[in-house]
């Protein structure tokens, strides 16, 4: 299911947060609410792992991970390594890179099988994506951006990409990850949708500023119907999806009126 939370007062709960279907990094610092909503949903099946990142709270801008690995900055300290290698399950890689565009969580977006990147990412980045992440790499844009991971959210299940992608570019995207793909927001009308929510394959959590019809295109498209879709095949197919078919269309006109 999807729910709302909040980290202090931002509602940009993927700068706070980083989830995937082995385990989830949350920043240190955030009030007890915050951490409850997580392990409420995620503490039976992954491990709720509270760090920093350099120093920094902001783990899911500079962070990017699957179920395999778990790829993070230079700026990562050995303390911080060690506290994530010793918390992570076993069967996670996960390695420091050396890379120019240190926000990677910004830069790729991934999920068990597939990674959108940054147009200009090392290609020493790349092989070590593929390698660590276990993972097929393309660079690509989102509605132009080349900041693919602050402007779209993917699963095993979907994808939800920035609201003003076009319907030829989120075929071409949908060919390329295998799943169903469709244009939307977050946080009332928040196009970063990478940043304003995390995504499994059985839990999302949105901001808080999320409206009803938001949360309702984000529970459909990833298919999160409940308890019984946790840990559920992933549905591994192209397709875009009208978010208008979700009631979404008239949502962001009465948004952005």
């Amino acid at each position: 299911m999807a729910v709302r939370a909040a980290f202090e007062n931002s509602h940009e709960v993927g700068v706070f947060a980083k989830l995937t279907n082995s385990y989830c990094i949350v920043a240190l610092g955030g009030s007890e609410n915050f951490y409850s909503i997580f392990e409420a949903e995620l503490a039976q099946h992954i491990p709720v792992i509270h760090a920093t990142i350099g120093g920094t709270r902001i783990v899911g801008r500079v962070t990017v991970g699957n179920k395999n690995g778990l790829l993070v900055p230079s700026i990562t300290s050995d303390q911080e390594l060690q506290l994530l290698r010793n918390s992570l399950p076993d069967s996670v890689k996960i390695q420091r890179v050396e890379e120019r565009l240190s926000a990677l969580g910004n830069c790729i977006a991934c999920n068990d099988y597939v990674a959108l990147v940054h147009t200009d990412l090392d290609k020493e980045t790349e092989e070590i994506i593929q390698d660590v992440l276990g993972v097929e790499v393309f660079r690509a844009t989102v509605a132009g951006n080349v900041l693919v991971g602050s402007y779209c959210a993917l699963s095993n299940q979907g994808g939800l990409v920035h609201v003003m992608t076009s319907v030829e570019d989120m075929e071409e995207l949908s060919q390329l990850l295998q799943i169903p793909l469709t244009a939307g927001t977050v946080n009332r009308g928040s196009d970063m949708v990478g940043a304003g929510m995390v995504v499994n394959d059985w839990a999302a959590f949105c901001g808080m500023d999320t409206t009803a019809t938001e949360l309702g295109v984000v529970e459909r498209i990833f298919k999160l119907g409940g308890a019984s879709s946790f840990h559920q095949q992933p549905a591994r197919g192209a397709g875009v999806v009208n978010a208008a078919d979700f009631g979404f269309k008239s949502s962001l006109i009465d948004t952005l009126s």
